[in-house]
């Protein structure tokens, strides 16, 4: 039987057809057959990102569905209470969209046991819900600013400065903001420190921040409700939330001076810009690049380098193999780009550092 959970509800294309009723569970197919691969078997816990839950509810029901010997149970409860979880052990895998700092890998026994493994790229959106205005352009300065608080009606004339020939209104602009610890609010906070010299000392980069101002929400999900509801909202969620709930997003202005959307093209040409990609070097916001969306970044899975039960080992591994080689084609149709050879190559070599038994589950 397969099932796999989750504590929320997302519109996604293509997935409502297979599973029928909540999002808390899914039948397996009559006609799946016994994998001639031995992947291992079991149940198998997983928490964290918000920003990969739509690729996770997707993939791990797909995968299921092949080996129905393995179900998952992923829940999306943010980088920071996923990384917690996984340090007290009480999850096979933690999925974050920053690396674990070297605080937390201490407290989870430090660097010898445990591996990071990028599964995914995406993007960050800023989304807007401003009554009348369906297009919009911001550029860093502009951006930090709303952020700050310092602009604080959509009129602003250095918005209005921006997008010649758009009428906005002079509605209160409301931030909408992570309250979670958030590796999607990393991405976004690291940019904006790079490109702010007034946030980098102030607010600063982290998956939790003290924010000037806005309102804040659990979750993508919760963010993505605080602007569809709020007229003069905007904030920053992952572009999948975007896509499904047919949300507004600002075309932002890149290092290259050129006025980009969310897109997975745009991830892909900034992940093109680090080609050496790790959990200490992983930073791809604000890449050059005419075609760079310059708010992006990896996804990562957590992971013990030793498993006292082998089968389950085995089946964590090979869960996390096909996630990062041929599942990579689950995210084209929910806006994840697919990892560079690069950052493949990567994942697999770190999956090798994974025991049970105190044998490598892969060679």
């Amino acid at each position: 039987m397969l099932r796999v959970t989750f504590i929320w509800r997302i519109l996604l294309v293509g997935v409502a057809a297979a599973i029928v009723g909540t999002a808390c569970g899914g039948s397996g197919t009559a006609s799946a057959s016994p994998s001639p691969v031995d992947v291992g078997s079991g149940s198998l816990t997983g928490a964290g990102s918000t920003f990969d839950a739509p690729l996770f509810q997707k993939a791990f029901y797909d995968y299921s569905a092949k080996y129905p010997q393995v179900t998952i149970n992923y829940q999306p409860v943010g980088s920071g209470a996923g990384i917690q979880q996984f340090i007290k052990n009480t999850v096979d895998f933690g999925a974050t969209d920053v690396p674990m700092a070297s605080a937390d890998i201490t407290s989870a026994g430090g660097p010898d046991t445990l591996t990071q493994i990028p599964v995914t790229l995406g993007v960050v959106s800023i989304a807007f819900n401003v009554q009348g205005v369906s297009q919009l352009n911001l550029d860093a300065g502009t951006l930090a600013a709303i952020f700050l608080g310092h602009i604080t009606k959509w009129n602003d004339p250095a918005i209005a400065a921006l997008n010649s020939g758009v009428t906005l209104p002079s509605t209160k602009i409301t931030v909408a903001h992570r309250s979670d610890g958030s590796g999607t609010t990393y991405i976004f906070t690291d940019y904006l420190a790079k490109v702010s010299s007034e946030w980098k000392s102030k607010v600063g980069a982290a998956k939790s921040v003290s924010w000037p101002v806005g309102v804040g929400g659990s979750g993508n999900q919760a963010v993505a409700q605080a602007i569809t509801s709020t007229d003069g909202a905007i904030g920053y969620v992952e572009l999948a939330y975007v896509v499904q709930t047919g949300m507004h997003q600002a075309a932002i202005k890149n290092a290259n001076g050129k006025f980009v959307a969310a897109s997975v093209a745009g991830a892909t040409a900034a992940a093109a810009q680090n080609t050496s990609i790790s959990p200490t070097n992983f930073s791809i916001t604000n890449e050059p690049g005419d075609t760079t969306y310059p708010i992006a970044g990896f996804s990562w899975v957590i992971l013990r380098t030793s498993f006292s039960d082998a089968t389950k080992g085995k089946a964590v591994v090979y869960l996390v193999k096909w996630l990062v080689s041929s599942g990579q084609s689950e995210g084209s149709d929910l806006q994840y780009a697919p990892l560079p050879s690069a950052v493949q190559s990567l994942a697999l070599t770190n999956l090798k550092l994974v025991k049970a038994g105190g044998a490598a589950i892969l060679s």
